[in-house]
């Protein structure tokens, strides 16, 4: 089999004979329906190897490197000078050495492609002003410029670093506009600002982020991966069902898909809500490892590999998070939120978390109706969650704090409410004060979902909806919540409780031989107590 690559560089796949998801109609219909483009993609999405391909075509044409893709017979194409610039590899902490670095980098172009008399600048935008004046009449290059929001991102909690930095970016990519000598200009980052110049009125750069058209274009699709990763696929349900690759049906084949799909699929950035794709570094690293290790096994890949993103950690340190708002299945936000946020220190929190793939869209974005947004699949949920609590919980005063799971699926009613107990107490009442039902289940949900487990709030049956479900491997664990604010009503509100579990038969719809444990509970919320006080197994 032909090994998967997680490369940014396209000339790696033919050479090292790695699979390649082939993108090049997208990349073929972009560059000749379009100039300028912008397109903003989350973090480990293919944003980089997608520039890298557009600048391997412009410099180099298609051979020997895309043989056998669509772009291949198609290209037509002059071979230009590439200006790449990668703002991942410049300081974030110092404007004047970014001003250095960026001037460098374009100093050495200059040299490379032997463009003479470039007058020196101190400023990005004065040398580039320069190199494009040193350049002989109808002499044209191709600009890419990755993670263009690299240094606003890191000094989201620095007000007067953010600003030097955004006025320089943005005097940088003034210069650029409507200058003759580029021939193509794209440029990808994680967030979408109307305040770096790029989005200003007049602008001449297309921002491509949710177009319909080339919203799959980053990304796998399921159609994609069942056609270039068919044998690892054949291999995983061979290794779980233990048969031979070759004894394996297109229906087992579906089946690994659809649970592939409810793990990293999703995701959408098309405006019109129809087209959704798999995360690809997720996908990759899952096929990848089920070669090696010859298991199935549905890991948090994604997460993983790169942790919190320094973007949404330094928000999250500097701004509320509205709770019962974020557990709600579809959150609404406006469409000027979403489509025209100005700056990063003021961005919903929701727009952000949309920005950087911890949620995705819900909704087609059709003005001026509201914008829906929600988690994408169940490794970004577990993701989010896990995020989250470090903010509304505090860890490190629990030992047992993830052992949660273990509680759950072994211990006795009397532990699992004394675990969830301990792990309420970690909440800086102060900061997170539990003032209703909706907010205490919403802090149990995201403590649940954080540790990995299949938790469902509010989950429906004929007769009613339940407060929690947790499926474990063998048993299932119902929790109906109740609310008291004094206490002074808690023996009403447990019989309340324990009523409805029995009236509404909650966890018995598919049980499929588990163990079932239902339990009541009420939460006295009063100062001194703030735990639940009363429960009992039904």
């Amino acid at each position: 089999m032909k090994k998967i690559a997680s490369s940014e560089n396209i000339e790696n796949f033919s050479q090292g004979d790695y699979i390649y998801i082939d993108k090049t109609e997208y990349i073929y219909n972009l560059i000749e329906n379009n100039e300028r483009v912008f397109i903003s993609r989350p973090r480990r999405f293919g944003k980089s190897l997608t520039l890298n391909t557009i600048g391997t075509l412009f410099a180099k044409g298609v051979d020997p490197y895309f043989k056998g893709t669509f772009i291949y017979d198609k290209w037509k194409q002059d071979k230009y000078p590439v200006l790449h610039l990668n703002f991942l590899e410049y300081t974030t902490s110092d404007v004047t050495e970014f001003k250095r670095l960026l001037c460098t980098a374009i100093y050495r172009f200059a040299r490379k492609q032997g463009i003479e008399n470039v007058l020196e600048d101190k400023t990005p935008n004065g040398y580039i002003a320069n190199l494009f004046d040193a350049m002989p009449d109808g002499q044209q290059i191709v600009l890419l410029i990755d993670e263009y929001d690299c240094q606003l991102s890191a000094n989201i909690n620095n007000p007067e670093l953010y600003e030097q930095f955004r006025t320089c970016i943005r005097e940088f990519y003034a210069t650029l506009k409507g200058k003759k000598q580029i021939r193509f200009l794209a440029i990808t980052g994680v967030t979408r600002l109307k305040d770096v110049s790029i989005f200003s009125v007049g602008s001449d750069i297309k921002d491509l982020s949710y177009r319909h058209a080339y919203s799959q274009m980053i990304g796998f699709t399921r159609d994609e991966i069942k056609h270039f990763y068919i044998d690892y696929l054949k291999l995983g349900v061979a290794y779980e069902l233990h048969k031979e690759p070759g004894e394996v049906t297109d229906e087992e084949i579906e089946n690994l898909l659809d649970r592939m799909a409810e793990q990293y699929d999703g995701y959408c950035f098309d405006e019109l809500n129809m087209n959704k794709v798999f995360s690809t570094y997720s996908v990759n690293n899952f096929l990848q490892e089920l070669s090696e290790n010859r298991m199935l096994r549905f890991g948090d890949y994604w997460y993983e590999a790169g942790g919190v993103p320094s973007i949404l950690k330094n928000y999250l340190e500097s701004h509320k998070v509205n709770l019962e708002k974020f557990q709600n299945a579809e959150i609404d936000i406006s469409y000027n939120s979403f489509m025209n946020p100005t700056t990063l220190p003021t961005m919903d929190e929701n727009v952000l978390m949309c920005q950087t793939g911890y949620l995705t869209l819900k909704s087609a974005i059709n003005f001026p109706k509201k914008v829906k947004l929600g988690t994408a699949n169940r490794e970004v949920s577990s993701a989010l969650n896990a995020l989250l609590t470090t903010k509304f919980f505090n860890p490190d005063s629990l030992a047992s704090f993830y052992d949660g799971d273990d509680i759950l699926a072994q211990g006795t009613v009397e532990k699992i409410v004394g675990h969830l107990n301990s792990v309420l107490s970690t909440i800086p009442y102060d900061q997170y004060p539990v003032e209703s039902e909706a907010v205490l289940r919403s802090l149990l949900l995201m403590y649940l979902v954080g540790l990995k487990l299949d938790v469902r709030a509010e989950q429906h049956n004929c007769k009613g909806r339940s407060d929690l479900l947790i499926n474990l491997k063998n048993r299932r664990v119902v929790i109906e919540l109740k609310f008291s604010s004094d206490g002074k009503n808690s023996e009403a509100l447990l019989q309340e409780a324990v009523k409805q579990i029995e009236d509404k038969e909650y966890g018995t719809e598919n049980l499929g031989g588990r163990e079932l444990i239902k339990i009541g509970c009420v939460f006295n919320g009063a100062a001194g107590k703030r735990q639940i006080t009363l429960f009992k197994q039904v």
